[in-house]
């Protein structure tokens, strides 16, 4: 008597179904023509330049922040020294969520995240003996992001650096805010002012900075399928689009300098299908939706971060492997830019070791894979054209549901994106605690006699540290030319200006970062998002 097992069900991670074998019959549907073409053509599915890694490696960026801006400092400066090529600045959370290190508020959280910045004093200690011009820099700010990049602004003027010459982004994305990460200050309508703002004076006075960066990374994070990643960041974009032409903005004037920042989680094919079909669906919307006829307003530049809810506190070393193949699928699907992830951050912020090996990953991946020699190198596969297309159609599906709901602002004040995401995230725990998907060390393979990690501690002093510089920057400083500044921006807020040369004045005058939000603060208001049931 023969016994019938249970067979598993193949699905993605994200629960879409896999077959057994993929042929030419299942893609009937596909046109090499239509749906591929060439690296650096339309429709970009294949990457954005003809010769991809060929002709510039991406950038190694690792995201890096901690404590008070000299620990920090100290760190990008180790970096650099090992061959980073961008910098990556994470913010502490009251940085994050515009308050001084010393207020009430922030108290026990002040370099613990991130690094700590409360004025220009800080932003000028960040980079101190890293010359801006020649380095591109990151900064992981959204609500905030208007004040903090016209402090790196300053810093460039400090340093006798064109705003011209300088390169970098800003996250900016306030979208997924009240999406996913939940950083926000400001009701998502002024907020997006603000975003709009910066997107006008990047065009204006920053020609070769990216304003914005879209951010997927936070949606997948808070526990979003592969497509729903997909979807909402992209429509995101669009609405962010359509904020900056109902400004009087040109498309071509400031897409070419929008990008975007994707997860890299740990299905390997299914990511690189969604890193493919982002390319081709932007593309297709920048030209059919909005009209764009510049080809660099076509192109979906992106950031990758290997996905950090992946990581495991038990048996952290088994993070390096999955990182690596994280890192792999990113650079398989044609990233720009990528951050690893270190074994030890699900108990701390990395350590100067656990760092180090996590750029080591991606300079292996780079220099010993041989993966780089050819552009797209899975273009063709039968499966991975399969997810591609379906990860597209998925994708346009979504958009017309929030089209319908009046756009994207609309389906978050009704909680649809958040609602979407939290069914994903109970599916995916459910399959766990099932078995149905296997985390290994957490629900198989488990064992009782871990070493202890070493963890990069972060104590008070940081706290303390910061709020001495700022009783002293406060008794220092024109304390009547910063009152003056940031009444001249209150007014412009109430009003209809650009507040960036506000805030620009406020940043030179070394008003604070608490004080430059409370008085957006003062006419906006605050946001508490309701409940979803």
């Amino acid at each position: 008597m023969s016994v019938v097992l249970d067979k598993p069900a193949y699905t993605t991670l994200s629960g879409k179904p896999i077959e057994r074998l993929y042929t030419p019959a299942d893609l009937a549907d596909f046109d090499p023509a239509r749906d591929l073409g060439e690296p650096g053509s339309w429709p970009y599915t294949r990457g954005i330049h003809a010769t991809m890694y060929r002709g510039k490696l991406w950038t190694m960026r690792q995201f890096a922040g901690f404590g008070t801006p000299e620990e920090t400092n100290r760190r990008y400066h180790y970096l650099l020294s090992q061959g980073q090529s961008g910098l990556s600045v994470a913010f502490d959370l009251p940085t994050l969520m515009g308050y001084d290190a010393d207020h009430m508020q922030s108290e026990g959280e002040v370099g613990k995240c991130g690094v700590a910045i409360s004025s220009l004093a800080d932003m000028e200690t960040l980079f101190d003996g890293i010359p801006v011009e020649q380095v591109t820099t990151s900064m992981t700010i959204n609500s905030p992001a208007s004040v903090l990049w016209a402090m790196y602004l300053v810093v460039a003027e400090k340093q006798n650096a064109s705003w011209e010459k300088i390169s970098g982004t800003t996250q900016n994305d306030i979208l997924k805010e009240y999406i996913a990460q939940k950083e926000y200050i400001y009701p998502p309508r002024p907020s997006m002012r603000l975003v709009t703002d910066t997107i006008e004076f990047g065009v204006k006075h920053v020609p070769r900075w990216n304003p914005i960066s879209i951010s997927g990374y936070h949606i997948r994070e808070a526990g979003s399928t592969a497509v729903q990643e997909l979807a909402f960041t992209l429509r995101d974009g669009i609405e962010y689009v359509e904020w900056a032409v109902e400004r009087g903005l040109a498309v071509d004037d400031f897409a070419p300098r929008l990008s975007f920042f994707f997860n890299s989680h740990s299905d390997f094919f299914e990511e690189i299908a969604k890193f493919r079909a982002a390319r081709k669906v932007w593309a297709q919307t920048m030209r059919d939706r909005f009209g764009a006829k510049n080809e660099r307003s076509l192109l979906c530049r992106f950031h990758t971060q290997t996905a950090g809810c992946s990581l495991t506190a038990q048996q952290p070393y088994n993070n390096v492997a999955r990182t690596a193949l994280q890192a792999l699928a990113a650079v398989l699907g044609g990233t720009q830019s990528l951050h690893t992830n270190s074994l030890d951050e699900a108990w701390a912020l990395p350590t100067e070791e656990a760092a180090l090996i996590a750029l080591r990953t991606q300079q292996v991946i780079a220099y010993e894979s041989g993966v780089t020699a050819a552009a797209d190198p899975l273009g063709g596969s039968y499966f991975v054209e399969r997810l591609t297309l379906d990860t597209e159609r998925d994708t346009l599906e979504y958009f017309r549901k929030i089209d319908a709901l009046g756009g994207m602002i609309a389906a978050i004040e009704r909680g649809f994106p958040q609602r979407e995401i939290a069914d994903a995230s109970y599916e995916f725990q459910r399959a766990l605690e099932t078995q149905e998907k296997v985390m290994v060390g957490v629900n198989k393979f488990n064992t009782s006699d871990e070493a202890p990690l070493p963890l990069l501690v972060i104590d008070e002093s940081a706290a303390a540290q910061q709020t001495e510089k700022l009783r002293h920057l406060r008794a220092s400083r024109d304390n009547k030319r910063v009152s003056e500044t940031l009444r001249a921006l209150e007014t412009a807020a109430r009003g209809t200006a650009n507040t960036m040369p506000y805030i620009l004045d406020c940043v030179r005058a070394y008003a604070t970062l608490g004080e430059i939000c409370d008085a957006f603060r003062t006419v906006f208001g605050t946001y508490e998002e309701t409940s979803i049931t």
